[in-house]
């Protein structure tokens, strides 16, 4: 995903890709299912139902863009969680159709997030493949939005490389980190914007949900790009669109407290409030930029990351405590009354 300018609200957008640890990888079988053949020819069959996607962040005049893959003729999306998150207006082209589009849930620790194309009908579905039918050196391609909505479709031609990453994200203004387990690796020169697109093998079916690509990441010599496979990540799409919400799994847009936070540079609990949002529930109840946010809903705060756990937890209307350190040192108490974001 691209985001212009690098600034953003919450700590909850993976902007920089900082390690990649290689687990132990399993062993596949011998041979996949997917037919040999052209791989771009096979990717082909799979583009009428790759959605491009538009994100607009309001309150900073930020644009961004990411890829989507329709799963239903009615219009539901399967993409990124870090496309859409923090957006104010979402708008989803497919087959050069235009639709305004809302979140349907999300699962912020695994990336996945389905979407719902206000107005849409008769949308192409992807063909849905195994992803635990790959092995290494199969080809792939990878299709994405890189160069815009208004441009073509990118088509990055590669090979999967290996299985059972994992991939540690960080925000760079926030400090906010998540790791992303269980991906297979593929040899394609992946970009931001590609984030949220499929990746496709032989047979022209969806294998993998391309992810971890941010506006910070550059790719080493040849590039590589890591995936979600297709099997864990319907998965949680399928969860998502039952709205069976979990501990992992939020249904909805995620809840607005109203500040931006980074985790604190000292030792001790709590993160520091860099920018509290004019009229926000945070603002509300007293909170001001250079306060130490400690505990939040009773959950001790010891990073930027505990804090998007705890919110991804609530609803719009739940009314939860709060404790803080302001200015002066003092410890403050007091509630607020969550809103959409």
């Amino acid at each position: 995903m691209r985001i212009l300018p690098m600034r953003r609200w919450l700590a909850t957008l993976l902007t920089a890709l900082v390690t990649v640890l290689a687990l132990v990888a399993p062993v596949n079988p011998a041979a996949s299912s997917a037919a040999p053949g052209d791989p771009l020819a096979a990717a082909g069959l799979v583009e009428p139902a790759v959605a491009r996607i538009d994100t607009e962040v309001h309150y900073q005049n930020a644009v961004g863009t990411g890829t989507g893959i329709v799963l239903d003729p009615g219009g539901q999306v399967l993409t990124n969680f870090h496309v859409v998150a923090g957006a104010d207006r979402i708008t989803v082209s497919v087959v050069g159709r235009a639709f305004p589009a809302e979140l349907v849930g999300y699962d912020r620790r695994r990336d996945v997030a389905v979407l719902r194309l206000i107005g849409a009908g008769g949308l192409p579905v992807a063909p849905i493949g195994d992803s635990a039918a790959l092995v290494e050196g199969e080809p792939v391609v990878a299709i994405g939005n890189a160069q815009g909505s208004n441009a073509p479709l990118t088509h990055e031609v590669g090979t999967v490389t290996g299985f059972g990453r994992t991939v540690t994200a960080e925000d760079t203004l926030t400090g906010s980190k998540d790791e992303l387990t269980g991906l297979f690796e593929f040899a394609a020169p992946v970009i931001a914007g590609d984030s949220g697109g499929p990746v496709v093998n032989g047979a022209g079916q969806v294998v993998g949900v391309t992810t971890a690509a941010s506006v910070n990441f550059r790719m080493g010599p040849g590039g590589k790009g890591f995936a979600i496979p297709i099997n864990d990540a319907m998965g949680i799409a399928n969860q998502i669109r039952s709205g069976a919400a979990s501990d992992s799994i939020h249904i909805g847009p995620p809840v607005l407290l109203g500040v931006g936070v980074r985790t604190a540079p000292a030792e001790g609990p709590g993160v520091l409030v860099a920018d509290v949002l004019r009229g926000g529930p945070a603002e509300q109840a007293g909170l001001m930029s250079g306060d130490m946010l400690t505990t939040l809903d009773g959950t001790p705060l010891n990073s930027a990351t505990d804090l998007t756990y705890v919110l991804d937890r609530h609803y719009p209307g739940d009314v939860i405590d709060l404790t803080w350190i302001d200015g002066s040192g003092q410890q403050r108490t007091g509630k607020v009354a969550l809103t959409p974001l």
